[in-house]
């Protein structure tokens, strides 16, 4: 386990300079590494770089890549969780209404002038509405089924997302000044980032992965049925909500800062698992590291397709991951149907 965890930390990390070496001006990746070890650690001499490629890597590209790698990893390690405590190959946070109650959380803010600092205001919105949406459809799937069966925790997170959204396009409806905004903010984007999102989601991610991995093995477990994982005594009731509250804490942090951005949570662990297997021990880390590398990749395309404009990466990810959705459905049904 440990060597392809290495070995997959060596790519993303080639993968990461990449992504800070190239724009508008390419900076040469040992350039990058100097002015990294400089910053950071003190170590060399950046007088022979220019002020201005050590603005814009330090400034612009580094925080921008590792801010986009966190949200992928938080993303992935999310959408690995899901799917396997809901039995579901499709399944996300998304599912259960943490887009649809973070999307709520900016009209809000955007349509009634709270906005008064937006860099603090919409992620604190977003976030919110984001796990409360979550938890109240938790919680009313406790109620209705005190088994909490993952068919009716689906079941609520799609009813109240549907009236969310709703709501939200209601909102839009009476308020045109603020839709362009909110349309962009839904699209996603990592434009115009500093560094304080990396130094607020970094822990994050540190601690999702490390509780997560407590569960690796009752997640093992729960992948072959519930009845089987109630015989093998797991606390299936604590365990769901557990992982499920992590779940919406991971994708309610990532998309609090950069907009609601799909299919990451969803290609990203059905790649781990189908190249490394599905022991969740391998499948949280590399997820985090795969699903972080290739939302680099995509903002990293996002940005470049077309200079001087820059496409919002949500765009780029749906691109990638629609088809990817539709293979996943078509190839389960063929296997049910078999």
């Amino acid at each position: 386990m440990k060597h392809k965890i290495i070995i997959s930390a060596a790519i993303a990390l080639v993968i990461l300079l990449l992504a800070v070496a190239i724009g508008s001006i390419f900076v040469h990746p040992w350039e990058i590494v100097r002015i990294i070890l400089h910053r950071t650690l003190g170590l060399g001499c950046v007088e022979d770089i220019s002020n201005a490629n050590n603005a814009i890597i330090w400034n612009l590209r580094l925080p921008r890549v590792l801010l986009a790698f966190l949200v992928g990893a938080m993303l992935s390690v999310s959408g690995a969780i899901m799917q396997s405590v809901l039995r579901n190959p499709l399944a996300s946070s998304f599912t259960l209404g943490v887009s649809s109650g973070a999307s709520l959380g900016a009209a809000l803010v955007l349509f009634t002038g709270l906005a008064f600092l937006p860099m603090m205001t919409l992620p604190v919105a977003g976030f919110a509405m984001g796990m409360a949406t979550m938890v109240f459809a938790i919680t009313l799937a406790s109620r209705i089924d005190g088994m909490m069966e993952n068919n009716t925790i689906i079941l609520m997170g799609m009813v109240i997302s549907m009236f969310i959204n709703a709501v939200t396009t209601l909102l839009m409806a009476l308020n045109r000044e603020g839709v362009q905004r909110l349309i962009f903010w839904q699209l996603g984007s990592f434009s115009m980032q500093n560094w304080m999102p990396v130094v607020l989601l970094a822990p994050i991610l540190l601690v999702g992965i490390l509780v997560t991995l407590r569960y690796n093995r009752e997640l093992d477990i729960m992948t072959f049925g519930e009845d089987n994982a109630r015989t093998m005594g797991v606390n299936l009731r604590l365990v769901k909500w557990a992982l499920l509250l992590i779940a919406a804490g991971l994708t309610g942090s990532a998309i609090a800062f950069v907009g609601i951005i799909g299919f990451i949570d969803l290609v990203a662990p059905h790649t781990v698992r189908r190249l490394f297997g599905s022991r969740h021990i391998v499948v949280i880390p590399l997820s985090a590291i795969f699903g972080g590398s290739l939302m680099v990749v995509a903002d990293l395309v996002a940005r470049t397709i077309t200079p001087p404009n820059e496409l919002p990466v949500g765009v780029v990810t749906a691109l990638i991951g629609a088809p990817f959705f539709a293979y996943i459905y078509f190839v389960g049904r063929r296997r049910a149907n078999a």
